[in-house]
C-alpha cells in the first residue's frame, strides 16, 4: 500500500484516524498504530511481516541486555549486544539486498564453468530504513543517549510506524522515545498534518509522476539537449518524489502526535556539493555521521579514508548496483575536492549555483541508469562524444506543451513556501482568519485535484521503494 492511492486516503487513513481517537487511552492508541502499521506492511507481501518482527525481537533483547550490561558495568557483554544487533540487522540487509550483486560481481571473476547461480531472493520493502533505524537504537541505548524500551509492542511500534516504515525518514529512537509513551495532539496539530500530507500527496501525484511520464520519451540519447531535458525531469521526478513521500510522513507522524525531524531543506539552491548533502536526505546523511563517520575517526585522523568509506556506503545504500557505488564515490570525490580547495574554488552566487546545477545533473545520470553501456551511452550523448544532434524537435515540442507545469516545478524547488508563510504571518487578526479559510480551500482542492489525477492515472510508482 502506498499513501499516494485512492485506498489509503478515503479507507485506510479514515478508518485509522477514526478507531485512534475513539478512545484517549494510551495503550488502545499505541496498539492501534501497531495494528494498522503491521496491515500496511503487509498489504504488499505478508511475509515479511514476520522478517520484521522477528529483527524487533532480536533488537528488543540487545537492547534490554546492553542497558543491562551498562548498569552492571559489564562492558563486554554490553558491547556483545551491539555486535549481534549491527551484524543481525546488516546481515538482513545483505541476505535481501544484496546476495544477488555479490554472485554477479563474483561471477567476473570466475571461470564460466564454475560461475554461480544467484538465488531469486525478493526484497523487503522498506528494509534499508528500518534496519538503520533498529540499529541507532540499540546504539543510542550502548551511548547513554537513551534508555532500553521494556515493552516490547513499543519497540515495534517505533519501528514498524506506518508513516516513515517503508520509506524513511530515518527516525532515531532517542528523537521520540517521549513521544511514545506521552503525546498531545491538538487540533492544530490534526490541521497543520492534513496540510502537510496533501502538500506532499501534490508534489508526488502532480509532479513527480508528471516528470517521470515526460522522462520516458528522453532516455534513449537521441540529442545532446534532449539527453539533459531528460536528467532535468530525473531531477525534478527524484526531489518532488522523495521529499513528497517525506512531507507525508512528516504530516501523518503529527496527526499521530508524533513529530518527526525534516528531511529535505531545498537543496536545489545550494551553492556547493557540501550544501546540497546537508539538505538533501538529511536523515540518512546525518545516520553515517554520527553512526559510521565520527566513530572511524571522524575529521581527526584517517579522514580520507573515512570520507570514502561513508560516500562507497552511502552510495551501496541506495541500491546493489555498481552505478550507485559510482555515484556515492562521485560525490565523496567532490566533496573532497571542496575541502581541499576550500575558498579557492569560491565564486560569485551564481556560478556557484550552477555548478552545483551541472554537478547535480551528472550525478542524477550516474544514479538513473543501472546498465554501464546506457550509462555511457547517455553521458556521450550529454558531452557531445557521440555523434547525436544537438537538438530535436521533440524537445522544444515537450517544453512548449508543459512551459507553465516546468515553470512551477522549477519555482517550488526554491523556498517559495516559507517565505509566503513568513509574509502571512505578519497580517493583522481578520488576515489571519482569511489565511485560514484559504487554507482550508487550499485542502480541499489538492485532495479534489490529486483524486482526480490518481483515479486517471496508471503510472503511479514510488522511486525510492526499490532502495
Amino acid at each position: 500500500m502506498v499513501f499516494s492511492s485512492l485506498l489509503f486516503l478515503y479507507l485506510f487513513l479514515p478508518a485509522n484516524l477514526l478507531l485512534y481517537y475513539v478512545r484517549k487511552n494510551a495503550r488502545w492508541r499505541n496498539l492501534t498504530l501497531v495494528a494498522f502499521s503491521l496491515f500496511f506492511y503487509a498489504w504488499g507481501e505478508p511475509l515479511w511481516v514476520f522478517v520484521l518482527m522477528m529483527g524487533v525481537s532480536v533488537n528488543f533483547l540487545c537492547g534490554r541486555l546492553v542497558e543491562v550490561s551498562r548498569r552492571k558495568g559489564l562492558r563486554s557483554m554490553a558491547r556483545l549486544g551491539v555486535v549481534i544487533s549491527v551484524g543481525m540487522n546488516l546481515g538482513l540487509l545483505i541476505v535481501f539486498k544484496y546476495t544477488g550483486w555479490l554472485i554477479d560481481t563474483l561471477n567476473l571473476f570466475l571461470p564460466q564453468a564454475v560461475r554461480l547461480e544467484a538465488p531469486p531472493i525478493l526484497l523487503p520493502i522498506g528494509i534499508s530504513f528500518y534496519t538503520f533505524q533498529a540499529v541507532s537504537y540499540v546504539v543510542d541505548v550502548y551511548r547513554g543517549q537513551a534508555k532500553a524500551q521494556e515493552s516490547y509492542y513499543k519497540l515495534l511500534l517505533y519501528i514498524s510506524l506506518y508513516p516513515q516504515l517503508v520509506a524513511g525518514p530515518i527516525v532515531r529512537y532517542s528523537d521520540i522515545a517521549g513521544q511514545i509513551d506521552r503525546r498531545c495532539t491538538t487540533a492544530q496539530d490534526l490541521s497543520a498534518g492534513l496540510t502537510r500530507l496533501l502538500c506532499g500527496l501534490t508534489k508526488k501525484v502532480l509532479v513527480a509522476n508528471t516528470a517521470g511520464k515526460l522522462l520516458t520519451g528522453f532516455t534513449a540519447g537521441e540529442s545532446v539537449a534532449g539527453a539533459w531535458f531528460g536528467m532535468l525531469l530525473f531531477t525534478l521526478q527524484i526531489y518532488y518524489d522523495f521529499s513528497g513521500y517525506s512531507d507525508m510522513a512528516i504530516g501523518l507522524g503529527r496527526m499521530f502526535g508524533f513529530t518527526y525531524l525534516e528531511n529535505f531543506d531545498y537543496p536545489y539552491i545550494s551553492r556547493s556539493v557540501t550544501e546540497f548533502w546537508r539538505r538533501w536526505h538529511i536523515s540518512l546523511s546525518t545516520f553515517f555521521r554520527d553512526y559510521v563517520y565520527i566513530p572511524l575517526g571522524g575529521g581527526r585522523r584517517h579522514a580520507w579514508r573515512n570520507l570514502f568509506i561513508v560516500w562507497f556506503l552511502t552510495g551501496l545504500w541506495h541500491g546493489a548496483s555498481w552505478n550507485f557505488v559510482v555515484w556515492g564515490l562521485y560525490y565523496g570525490v567532490l566533496i573532497a575536492l571542496e575541502r581541499l580547495f576550500g575558498d579557492r574554488m569560491r565564486a560569485p552566487r551564481v556560478l556557484s549555483h550552477l555548478y552545483l546545477v551541472f554537478v547535480t545533473l551528472v550525478g542524477w545520470t550516474l544514479f538513473y541508469f543501472t546498465d554501464p553501456a546506457m550509462l555511457l551511452h547517455q553521458l556521450g550523448v550529454m558531452f557531445g562524444l557521440s555523434g547525436a544532434p544537438l537538438w530535436d524537435a521533440r524537445v522544444g515540442l515537450v517544453v512548449m506543451n508543459n512551459a507553465f507545469w516546468l515553470l512551477g516545478s522549477l519555482l517550488f524547488c526554491m523556498p517559495v513556501v516559507p517565505c509566503l508563510k513568513r509574509c502571512l504571518a505578519r497580517l493583522p487578526e481578520g488576515g489571519i482568519a482569511l489565511v485560514r479559510f484559504g487554507e482550508t480551500a487550499l485542502n480541499l482542492g489538492m485532495l479534489a485535484l490529486c483524486t482526480c489525477l490518481l483515479a486517471g492515472q496508471s503510472y503511479n510508482p514510488f522511486l525510492y521503494f526499490r532502495f
